[in-house]
């Protein structure tokens, strides 16, 4: 006979089963909720990891936006150099931005500190962000060019590379503080490097004075320049008008500078330039400030003042008389022949590209560029 235990245990059998299927579902959902977790979380890494990506890649971007820029000054409008921006796209339309800060370093003007912070906006939030710290150099950036033969004196200070189409003798007590590009180089005392003259990239400015006068262009439109009759130009000061933007005086013969001369824009002079007294000239943007075809010959106490580019066809040299006189050039002094041949005239030579480069028009519409650097290199790169 079959006791009433047994009967209750065969009737409780089906409710084992069941609770063993039930931890087995919970077992397998506990797995599956962790593998699912996990993933989650993988997949949030690789996203995160890809967003990282694409923003370092976007802030290097941003670096050589701004070497393009930094190469080319003649795209920026507003300033001498490109000093950065806000919100910049690569994409219009995306969500991907950065901000960039451009700054020119004071102590060496080839020099650029370039800051970029790239991020992803969704919504007002900032999500994914990366930030890169560069100095970016141009090199070679010619401050000053001799297209013969020349000797540097002992009073002469450069700062920036020099190119000489012949033999380069360098007597400055302070030295050239950049590369030498020359056929041949006597004398040390040159912070830089010796090269072949083939290893420059710059080539000559090659402007002339006659697409600047009588009239000259920008873009389409035509404009006066101002002619100086008299053998010496006018003691006043000299700025560019609605007439004459670029504020161009021209001299259609040997000319003096008397002395209280300035000038904003640019003096063109189809002859001889002799200075004396204390004058300057300050470029406009894209212009050069000094173009001469003949010589340059420095009286007593004679001083000049450039800020661009000065290209000038013969020597500068100095009067009999002279005991001293000056040259100082914040851009670049390119000389086709001879060089400075006084070792009178104390000469300081800055290579400042952003204001040495330029861009005319010869015809109408037709646009000539020219830059003394021919490229340009990161010294470093830092990420933040």
């Amino acid at each position: 006979m079959i006791s009433i235990n047994a009967k209750r245990n065969k009737k409780a059998r089906p409710g084992v089963a069941l609770l063993v299927v039930l931890f087995i579902v919970m077992a397998i959902t506990i797995l599956s909720l962790g593998f699912v977790s996990r993933s989650d979380v993988e997949l949030a890494c690789g996203q995160n990891m890809i967003l990282r990506t694409q923003m370092d890649y976007l802030a290097e971007s941003g670096l050589e936006h701004a070497r393009g820029l930094i190469l080319n000054p003649q795209d920026v409008v507003s300033s001498e150099y490109w000093t950065g921006g806000t919100g910049l796209q690569l994409v219009s339309g995306s969500n991907d931005l950065y901000d960039v800060t451009v700054n020119q370093d004071t102590n060496d003007l080839c020099n650029y500190i370039i800051d970029c912070n790239a991020y992803r906006l969704q919504g007002a939030d900032t999500i994914g962000r990366s930030s890169v710290k560069a100095i970016l150099r141009l090199d070679p950036c010619i401050a000053y060019w001799a297209g013969s033969d020349t000797t540097v004196s002992s009073a002469t200070i450069i700062k920036g590379d020099v190119y000489c189409s012949g033999t380069l003798t360098n007597n400055s007590v302070i030295g050239i503080d950049g590369d030498v590009f020359a056929d041949g180089l006597i004398g040390t005392n040159i912070t830089g490097q010796e090269k072949a003259t083939a290893e420059v990239g710059v080539i000559w400015p090659n402007l002339a004075v006659g697409d600047f006068e009588p009239m000259y262009y920008i873009d389409s439109t035509s404009y006066s320049a101002q002619q100086i009759v008299d053998p010496n130009i006018p003691t006043t000061s000299f700025e560019p008008n609605e007439a004459n933007p670029a504020g161009i005086l021209y001299c259609a013969d040997d000319v003096n500078m008397p002395g209280d001369v300035t000038i904003i824009g640019a003096l063109f002079v189809d002859g001889d330039l002799t200075v004396s007294g204390e004058n300057s000239i300050t470029a406009v943007k894209n212009f050069p400030a000094l173009v001469v075809t003949g010589e340059v010959i420095m009286e007593d106490g004679g001083s000049l003042t450039i800020q661009g580019l000065a290209q000038i066809g013969g020597p500068i040299t100095d009067d009999p008389s002279t005991t001293s006189a000056n040259i100082s050039v914040i851009g670049g002094l390119f000389i086709a022949n001879g060089g400075v041949t006084s070792d009178k005239v104390i000469v300081n030579i800055t290579a400042a590209p952003a204001i040495a480069a330029i861009e005319t028009w010869p015809d109408a519409g037709i646009p000539s560029r020219w830059r003394p650097a021919a490229g340009a290199f990161y010294r470093s790169i830092e990420r933040k």
